[in-house]
């Protein structure tokens, strides 16, 4: 039978109408059955997503200009994009346990304001302490919301369909940093000619989508916050601390975020180093992103029609090893070769990830803090790879060096993968 909630929340005149009732209890039952989740909660969640990252996205192709205007080192810039990895790799297992124990929507709501605040804060930023400090409160509003939405989609849909609704929610994760790449540069900082009306610029989106997440979004019918005492957070923790499998996707998650995080980075000034305009370099790197739009659609009904989750994991490691290795050697008229190479890789590799800690947990209940100890492991490795990359560019002048490393990284990202235990649901039908 239709859930009470949907009659007042999402059906409010169905009354009026026998036909349109009938309808709508038919469509939505078999919705709820099929484990689909209410527009009104992915369409806010992909919102989310959309926004979140922009604010670090638009790092990248400024970082010639804030390293000038701000007079620091290559490595000294790379803390403006990293920091936010930082607080997402301290904040995200808190915030895990936090959101088992709230809820979705309050949890991802605090995080959502705090983005807000942090990258409208930025806007006012005059030295680099105070872009740094408000860097730190946009990253930990970032480290708060990524548990959540794994979280959400175990809480409205079936675990056989959690890899289609984490597709969905995962395009806005690419289209709002493609946004960024791409017109921070020949866009939006000609609007204002200063780095900070460029930031105000960029939390216009974050502040929407805070407002649509509080006014939509709902937590799922069937949870209970009740029973979720400190007590058994404490247990629900310990029993996913002890769970092998997480720490194996936590390692995996490290590597691909060393290789991520220093990729996307870095790309700008590796193409600008080949002779591309900062322009051209931020629009050629963000194909890297736009690619994985299409990709996040495709890769899950491909996954489940396998019926496995591990090919998805080694195949884009080995891809990614390729890709970096051959960067030694592309021109720039081939370099969006590169791009579309890793950012198909890229996209394959997150939604899978972003899927596993839903499967490879044995409740609902503990996707939160597995999810957040996925995302707190694995950023660490985000935090370190651009960092090493531009301490290696200040000391060599070229990323020679840094290419050679993300290539042993993403084979060793391999390794781990074929370490995982298939949870694909071909597992089950066997």
């Amino acid at each position: 039978m239709i859930e009470p909630w949907l009659y007042t929340n999402y059906l409010p005149h169905i009354n009026k109408n026998r036909f349109i009732f009938k309808f709508f209890n038919i469509t939505m039952m078999s919705k709820l059955e099929n484990g689909s989740i209410p527009w009104p909660i992915i369409g806010s969640a992909t919102l989310l997503a959309f926004t979140m990252f922009i604010p670090e996205f638009s790092i990248p192709p400024m970082m010639h200009l804030i390293k000038e205007e701000l007079g620091l080192t290559h490595t000294q810039t790379s803390l403006f994009y990293t920091i936010p990895v930082l607080m997402i790799a301290i904040v995200a297992v808190p915030a895990g346990l936090v959101t088992d124990r709230i809820g979705i929507r309050k949890s991802a709501g605090i995080g959502a304001i705090l983005i807000s605040l942090g990258s409208i804060l930025r806007s006012t930023a005059a030295d680099p302490s105070s872009l740094l400090a408000f860097t730190f409160i946009y990253g930990v509003g970032l480290g708060w919301v990524l548990p959540s939405l794994p979280k959400m989609v175990s809480g409205w849909a079936s675990r056989d369909k959690a890899i289609v609704f984490t597709g969905i929610y995962s395009v806005g994760i690419y289209a709002g940093p493609a946004l960024a790449l791409s017109l921070t540069i020949p866009i939006v900082f000609p609007i204002t000619n200063t780095i900070q009306g460029t930031f105000f610029i960029w939390s216009i989106p974050s502040v929407v989508a805070t407002i649509l997440w509080w006014a939509l979004v709902k937590d799922p019918p069937h949870e209970d916050f009740a029973g979720n005492s400190m007590i058994s957070g404490r247990a629900t923790l310990l029993h996913v601390i002890k769970n092998r499998s997480l720490w194996l996707l936590s390692l995996f998650n490290f590597l691909y975020a060393f290789f991520y995080y220093n990729w996307t980075g870095w790309a700008p000034a590796l193409l600008m180093q080949k002779g591309a305009t900062a322009s051209l370099a931020g629009l050629i790197t963000s194909i890297t992103l736009w690619v994985g739009i299409p990709t996040v659609f495709l890769i899950p009904r491909l996954s489940q029609r396998i019926g496995l989750r591990k090919p998805f994991l080694w195949l884009p490691a080995i891809i990614l090893a390729i890709s970096s290795l051959s960067a030694l050697y592309v021109d720039l008229s081939l370099s969006w070769i590169l791009m579309v190479s890793v950012g198909i890789a890229d996209s394959v590799l997150l939604i899978t990830v972003l899927t596993l800690p839903i499967e490879l947990t044995s409740h609902h209940k503990e996707v939160g803090v597995a999810s957040g100890l996925v995302f707190s492991i694995g950023h660490f490795g985000g935090l370190i790879g651009p960092l090493i990359g531009g301490r290696i560019l200040d000391v060599t002048g070229t990323f020679y060096l840094s290419l050679i490393v993300l290539t042993c990284v993403a084979a060793v990202a391999v390794v781990i993968a074929s370490r995982l235990p298939e949870t694909g649901p071909g597992v089950l039908r066997k």
